[in-house]
């Protein structure tokens, strides 16, 4: 990558980001007060929070662990596990509270929390 490479990229995620922000302003009012645009932007943060979360499942390994025996690396299902277990809570905790913020921090603890548990007490 050449200079000149960063500096048009970096002008393009700045004309982006500046397009996004300024297009609710030149959007008309009664566009903006259309009731299916409420209902998107009711259901959007939770819509993008679980696909952030679903992409970064780490569950590519599981499908290559298997050894000569058959067994599956117990470290990897242990953390699939403690993914799936922080995302279940994470959901739980944000249809609750919907509160975003709060729901994250959960799902970092969660996650922690399980694998401590997993590799203290399972292993």
């Amino acid at each position: 990558m050449n200079s000149s490479y960063l500096i048009m990229a970096t002008f393009a995620m700045a004309a982006v980001t500046f397009i996004t922000r300024a297009l609710p302003a030149l959007i008309p009012k009664k566009v903006l007060d259309t009731p299916w645009l409420h209902r998107l932007n009711e259901s959007l943060p939770l819509s993008v929070m679980v696909l952030l979360v679903l992409t970064s499942l780490s569950y590519q390994g599981l499908s290559k662990s298997f050894g000569l025996n058959g067994g599956l690396n117990s470290a990897e299902v242990h953390l699939f596990i403690a993914q799936i277990g922080a995302l279940l809570l994470v959901l739980l905790i944000y249809h609750l509270s919907r509160q975003l913020l709060v729901s994250m921090i959960v799902g970092i603890a969660a996650i922690n929390g399980l694998l401590w548990l997993f590799t203290h007490f399972l292993s």
